[in-house]
């Protein structure tokens, strides 16, 4: 057994947010301008900044030694972030372009269809409207004092974030604009600026017209974006096994400057999301069930909480094991034929779909983790911005690579978008992978309440051929 195998990637995230989390309290607790004074530094900040000034001048080796620390572990960070920011716009933009195009010929999808992609839409708005409304109800990021927000933002030092009043020429602009803003008069100058939300629409225009044009002449543009989503795959692959250390780089000076206000804060950002996940997977999807398969049947034959928890347990174990929602496929589609009593044909089509574009958990975790960074660095939100943050989440949860913790890769299009630092995804990715485990389960149950309410509404629902246990069980 390698190395890597002892230590998979959430291990090693893991330890460097242990040890970026002990630093940086020591640093926080210990390193104080009376430590600078001691090493014959006087203006701390001009120091670090490497910016010449007299008071310093007489600085001891031990401060040298000092800021060469602060400054290396600075430049690994922003070239992580650098990454990060490198790899968003065309991984958005192959990827939503193959996941719209893969639709099909939207004329020919047909009644099956047409229910399918209904149904996602009612779950996912339902789940973003969940997100928001516990983000701005628990508002996990507020548990920091306002001078200290001010100094986390001015360390961020990214341009065009908003500025603490949250006062923006975008935010300025008139609803009505904003629309319009949204379709590029120059798609090229929009990727040049990284507009992520003319990217996501230009993506999104060019999928769906590829499936208007026939099939042989639009495979070709098809597979060169599928081939070019596989080697940003392949790069983002390679980014996060960086990961540990970019964490313990970028995460130290935040808790530094934090202190114990930012562990409080991350422990009521994961209660948040997995509160949310909560009500999905035991609130929304009931009612879902209970509503359409009640409708269909006029309360006969009704597919029951227990019924449906019982037939999905070995989905949801596997999925929470294995934090994929591709890998858990096969399994998906046998719970629901064999246990649920789903018809295969429905189950092969919807289930498959949903592991695509069914994405409950994700959009939810993307919704919820940017109004924390957006609290965190006291970036005011408008309700437009809201907006923009649940639509966003919806289509890059869509095209997120199937990757433990690619959806916070993917968090910086919508980050982007409403001006908030993307600093402060190492806080995220520290503590991605209980939550990565959390939300692949709610997509995949997601795509299982589908395809019962699917067959539901085709009165083809049957009792489970095996009484709800696996036919090889």
């Amino acid at each position: 057994m390698t190395t890597r195998e002892r230590f998979p990637l959430h291990l090693r995230i893991f330890l460097g947010l242990a040890i970026g989390v002990v630093v940086g309290l020591l640093i926080n607790r210990f390193w104080t301008p009376d430590v600078w004074a001691s090493l014959s530094v006087n203006n701390p900040k001009a120091y670090l900044a490497g910016t010449a000034a007299p008071e310093n001048d007489n600085a001891s080796i031990l401060a040298g030694a000092a800021r060469l620390i602060a400054s290396t572990t600075d430049f690994l960070g922003k070239i992580f972030v650098r990454a990060l920011r490198f790899i968003a716009v065309p991984i958005v933009l192959f990827s939503i372009i193959v996941a719209v195009a893969g639709l099909g010929d939207p004329r020919k999808l047909g009644r099956l269809g047409a229910k399918t992609l209904g149904i996602f839409a009612l779950t996912v708005l339902i789940a973003v409207v969940v997100a928001s409304t516990l983000a701005t109800t628990i508002r996990p990021g507020d548990g920091v004092d306002q001078s200290t927000r001010e100094r986390l933002l001015a360390d961020a030092s990214v341009a065009g974030a908003k500025t603490l009043s949250g006062t923006t020429a975008a935010s300025a602009t008139s609803f009505k604009d904003q629309l319009l803003n949204v379709l590029t008069l120059n798609p090229f100058d929009s990727l040049a600026r990284g507009d992520m939300l003319q990217v996501v629409v230009t993506a999104i225009i060019l999928g769906f017209g590829l499936t208007l044009i026939p099939k042989e002449r639009a495979k070709p543009v098809i597979d060169a974006c599928d081939a070019i989503t596989s080697a940003i795959l392949e790069l983002v692959r390679l980014l996060l096994r960086f990961a540990p250390i970019a964490v313990l780089c970028l995460i130290t000076p935040v808790i530094a400057t934090l202190g114990v206000d930012a562990l409080t804060a991350l422990i009521m950002y994961c209660f948040a999301v997995l509160l949310g996940m909560a009500i999905i997977l035991f609130i929304e999807y009931p009612a879902v069930l209970w509503f359409f398969t009640r409708w269909a049947y006029a309360g006969t034959q009704r597919v029951g909480i227990a019924r449906f928890f019982r037939a999905m347990a070995p989905a949801q174990l596997l999925a929470f094991g294995s934090s994929s929602s591709a890998a858990t496929l096969p399994v998906t589609i046998e719970c629901c034929e064999d246990r649920l009593g789903v018809p295969k044909d429905i189950a092969s089509f919807v289930c498959p779909l949903g592991t695509t574009i069914n994405m409950d958990g994700t959009a939810l975790f993307q919704v919820i983790s940017v109004n924390f960074l957006a609290q965190l660095y006291a970036v005011d939100l408008s309700f437009t911005d809201q907006l923009t943050i649940a639509a966003l989440s919806i289509l890059v949860a869509i095209g997120a690579p199937g990757l433990p913790s690619a959806s916070v890769v993917m968090m910086v299009v919508p980050l982007q978008a409403v001006g908030v630092p993307i600093e402060g995804l190492a806080l995220v990715l520290a503590v991605d992978r209980l939550l990565d485990m959390a939300r692949t389960v709610v997509n995949v149950s997601g795509d299982a309440v589908a395809a019962v309410v699917v067959a539901a509404s085709e009165g083809r629902m049957t009792d489970p051929p095996t009484g709800g246990e696996s036919k090889s069980s």
